[in-house]
């Protein structure tokens, strides 16, 4: 099996389960060394209270053929931050990629409520989540990236800049969330396209996530029984898709063409040519804009 990032250094921040554990995983798959981090560990669960772990996660990166190592974070601790960037420097003295893919607000945002009637503790704490998190993350971990030219730097979104553009997202908080995290993949490229790396924005599409199979009540071995309720379901994806996406970008040697802007997995794995596990390419941006009434869009968020 061919390993295009041996000797490859990446952070998944926020990896303990759906997109940025099977980010993580393709990753190992190809090769790459990666730290994993979040607050869900085998010693202590975050407030979804959920199973998956981020010594889980690692064990997957090792297992598919890289090193994994995990490294229990809370990206809204700036000393936290700066100790785990400092442990990869001084045990790899490089970092190839960085994947911001922190969300944590699966339990604070409320559907359709206006900002003025939402929670506005939850709604604010959402934003730090979500967005905050990114930014101590970047602040710190952007200078060891920078060491090396050809540095990748991934943010992960819900939905492409046209659709979110478009298309008002759940309520106030979500919606400035996934936006203001877009617009990071473009900052940041302004910033790092010059110095010899590269930022852009990246979604997944409806994603199968642990949480997201729970919801509707199935497994992935049987997923498809969803659709007799969700026929649209149909396009949802693997969390491995989204990671083939990234491995697909750290591997690129002409990545910078991507420099600043959104993408998605769909729309990579037409460019690149990999599949999902099962063989299939779904591209499910592309579905709802070309193919559902795009007046009553089937909101794929929750991919984590």
């Amino acid at each position: 099996m061919s390993q295009p990032l041996q000797g490859k250094v990446a952070l998944v921040a926020g990896a303990s389960r759906g997109a940025g554990r099977g980010i993580a995983v393709e990753l190992g798959a190809a090769g790459a060394t990666v730290y994993v981090t979040g607050r869900s560990t085998r010693a202590a669960r975050s407030e979804y209270n959920r199973p998956e772990t981020v010594e889980d996660t690692a064990d997957l990166v090792t297992e598919a053929g890289g090193h994994g190592i995990a490294v229990p974070t809370d990206h809204l601790d700036q000393a936290r931050v700066k100790a785990l960037v400092d442990r990869i420097a001084g045990e790899q003295d490089r970092l190839d990629v960085l994947v911001n893919d922190i969300w944590g607000g699966e339990t604070l945002f409320e559907w359709d409520k206006p900002v003025w009637e939402h929670n506005l503790d939850k709604g604010l704490r959402l934003l730090r989540l979500a967005v905050e998190t990114h930014a101590i993350t970047s602040h710190h971990a952007l200078p060891l990236l920078l060491r090396r030219p050809g540095g990748l730097v991934v943010e992960m979104t819900d939905g492409t800049a046209d659709y979110n553009r478009d298309n008002y997202r759940v309520n106030f908080f979500y919606d400035l969330a996934k936006a203001s995290v877009l617009r990071m993949g473009f900052a940041l490229g302004e910033e790092l396209g010059t110095r010899g790396a590269t930022a852009v924005a990246l979604t997944p599409g409806w994603l199968r996530s642990e949480m997201m199979l729970d919801h509707y009540g199935v497994e992935e071995a049987n997923w498809r029984d969803a659709l007799t309720t969700t026929p649209h379901f149909a396009i949802s994806e693997t969390p491995r898709y989204v990671g083939r996406a990234v491995a697909a970008l750290a591997a690129d040697p002409d990545v910078a063409r991507f420099n600043g802007q959104s993408l998605s997995s769909g729309g990579l794995a037409q460019e690149y040519g990999f599949t999902d596990l099962d063989g299939s390419r779904p591209d499910a941006w592309r579905y709802l804009v070309e193919v559902q009434d795009p007046g009553k869009p089937a909101d794929t968020h929750g991919y984590r």
